[in-house]
């Protein structure tokens, strides 16, 4: 049976929340209509619907296209225009006074609007035909409102630990409620985790299917666990340099002692999540196991979906430049992450014993290779993509791969070739416009091979939907979790992890020696979770609660040579517009980028704004 689903909106005739400047000092401009807004129960319904279309999700503009978060870290580049987000954040260029991902402001917002819909919903007018209806759905408002301003929270921690926890909407009129000062982490956790495992029991399992979309028992319990992941992950769990972080009259912010028992919490809240009755997606083959999940509006692995209208946009800015293609290729993915998926064997490219060679090329059919689920024959294809984990396929389109739509069904070719001469590179400058792929790859997951932008007034629009949870996140949770806080990886981690790749056929740990170790095994999970959610905009934070952005986000980052200087293909001996030239030069990792990361960079500044006129706010680490 076809899902029907809800698409959340705010009806602006109807509530009309106007932004205010700053959430603590100024007179809130939605309390304007206050009194109609409460006095019916249909307008009262529509700020709770408004209080969903605050939910965050990994899409940008309205699901046109990918968030560029990844583009802020090892995932890919941002190539469109100078002085986007994430250029500011990879040259370290951004501070409390011009944070692009900050959000302090709206999230406040957001959280004084559910705490007015939280004291006023229980004394709206019900028309009396309708008491017995509502004598059900109130209190499940209350409940969902809950989740929505506990989501917002976590939106909060994940970005500056330690905030003000305001549970009530404050007196405007009284100066001295501004006068709020941050709650510890461990608070704002525990606030948290407290709201989804009061409020799981009173929301449905599920929702009709023409209200999907709306938060179940599984989202409650989806949000308590990767709070308490967040919460035992070292960011956050003894971070010995937050020490002098503490509030003016002494109070720590962040706890200073490790506490292993914070793991075990984290392993607990995420095996209720798969004890729920959620299942991986599986489709017919490895490659589409895992790609279609994306592009469907698919319901047993999703546990809370953001509803998107349907759309081409997601292919015109992803899909290659030239030829048959005619997309934008907004984001160019990164060779650190090409390199990070592994050989079908489970073992990773660097192992001597993996079967990894970058000599030579391959040709052969492989089932799913153009999106669909045919049998596909791919040519003169670099060994370094052959026999490598389905995710990558179903990820990241290379030189010579292929994609169903298409007026004429023909390889991808990223290689230099003729500075776009009519059957040239599919990946060279737009004419007149932005740039387009600069790393000899672009993205293929998330768009869908029924859509043809070549053919835009007769091709499909897409339907997909953003899982802002789904089942294997909580899987990679569990064994992450069992492994810290066992010191080692138990047979209950192992499962958890193999039950995520075996969806695509991976072969189950440990492989190597070192997977039967902590270490090693952690290595493991942080890498399947960067295969797993690529441009799901979890790698942005992951990378910082597990204290690694230092690493993986500082110094250069590369690409292969798509762009490359005329004296280069002019020492091939070739003709410099030919594709052999372009070839010959092409599979040479070059910078890109070199970015910067300090260790203030992990927790976000509080806006100086904030802190200009709430005088019991204290900053972050180093800014």
């Amino acid at each position: 049976m076809k899902k029907k689903y809800i698409k959340i909106l705010f009806l602006a005739a109807a509530t009309q929340f106007v932004s205010c400047t700053k959430y603590l000092d100024v007179v809130p401009s939605e309390l304007v209509t206050e009194d109609k807004v409460w006095a019916n129960i249909n307008s009262a319904n529509n700020v709770l619907a408004h209080l969903y279309s605050k939910l965050p999700t990994g899409f940008g503009n309205n699901g046109e296209y990918i968030s560029d978060e990844a583009c802020a870290t090892d995932e890919a580049i941002f190539h469109w225009y100078a002085g986007s987000g994430p250029e500011q954040y990879n040259l370290g260029a951004w501070n409390s006074g011009n944070n692009p991902y900050g959000n302090w402001e709206a999230r406040y917002q957001d959280i004084r609007k559910a705490n007015i819909f939280l004291e006023k919903i229980e004394s709206v007018p019900i028309p009396a035909e309708q008491s017995s209806k509502y004598s059900v759905l109130i209190p499940q408002y209350v409940a969902e409102a809950r989740f929505l301003r506990a989501m917002f929270y976590f939106e909060l921690f994940k970005r500056y630990g330690a905030v003000p926890l305001i549970t009530r909407s404050l007196d405007y009129t009284n100066q001295n409620e501004y006068y709020v000062a941050r709650n510890s982490t461990d608070e704002i956790v525990n606030f948290i985790v407290s709201e989804c495992n009061e409020v799981a029991g009173k929301l449905p399992d599920h929702h009709p299917d023409g209200e999907l979309g709306r938060a179940n028992k599984g989202a409650a319990l989806a949000l308590a666990a990767r709070t308490l992941l967040y919460a035992a992950s070292p960011l956050f769990n003894g971070n010995t340099k937050y020490a002098g972080v503490v509030n003016k009259d002494g109070k720590a912010l962040f706890s200073q002692t490790y506490n292993r028992d914070k793991w075990l919490r984290a392993a607990e809240a995420a095996k209720k999540v798969l004890d729920l009755d959620y299942k991986l997606y599986t489709s017919t083959d490895p490659i589409n196991s895992y790609e279609k999940l994306f592009y469907t509006r698919e319901w047993q692995e999703t546990i809370l979906p953001y509803n998107h209208p349907n759309t081409r946009m997601m292919e015109q800015y992803h899909l290659p430049y030239g030829g048959a293609f005619r997309g934008w290729s907004h984001f160019s993915p990164l060779e650190e992450l090409i390199n990070s998926y592994e050989m079908k064997n489970g073992k990773p490219i660097t192992d001597p014993t993996s079967g990894y060679t970058e000599t030579g090329t391959w040709t052969g059919a492989m089932v799913g290779a153009d999106g669909t689920t045919n049998s596909v024959t791919l040519t003169n294809i670099s060994n370094r993509y052959k026999d490598r984990d389905p995710r990558f396929y179903a990820t990241i389109s290379y030189q010579n791969s292929m994609w169903a739509a298409a007026r004429t069904r023909v390889p991808i070719r990223l290689a230099w070739w003729g500075n776009g001469q009519a059957n040239g590179s599919n990946g060279w400058p737009m004419q007149g416009g932005g740039t387009t792929s600069i790393s000899g790859y672009t993205i293929r997951k998330w768009l869908d091979p029924a859509v043809d932008i070549g053919n835009w007034n007769t091709s499909p629009e897409a339907r997909r939907n953003y899982p802002i949870f789904r089942l294997a996140e909580f899987y990679l949770a569990y064994a992450e979790a069992l492994n810290e806080y066992n010191g080692k990886p138990t047979p209950e981690a192992y499962q958890a992890i193999n039950t995520v790749r075996a969806r695509v056929s991976m072969p189950a740990l440990p492989i190597l020696a070192a997977d039967q170790t902590l270490e090693g095994f952690r290595k493991r999970v942080q890498n399947e979770n960067r295969v797993e959610f690529a441009f799901e905009a979890h790698r942005f934070w992951d990378v910082r609660r597990w204290l690694i952005a230092e690493t993986v986000n500082n110094g250069p980052v590369h690409g292969l040579n798509s762009r490359p200087m005329a004296e280069e293909l002019r020492a091939t001996g070739l003709d410099i517009n030919s594709q052999e030239a372009g070839l010959a030069v092409f599979y040479k990792p070059v910078p890109l980028q070199t970015r910067v990361f300090q260790y203030r960079h992990y927790l976000m500044p509080i806006p100086i704004s904030e802190m200009d006129v709430n005088r019991e706010l204290v900053q972050n680490y180093g800014w």
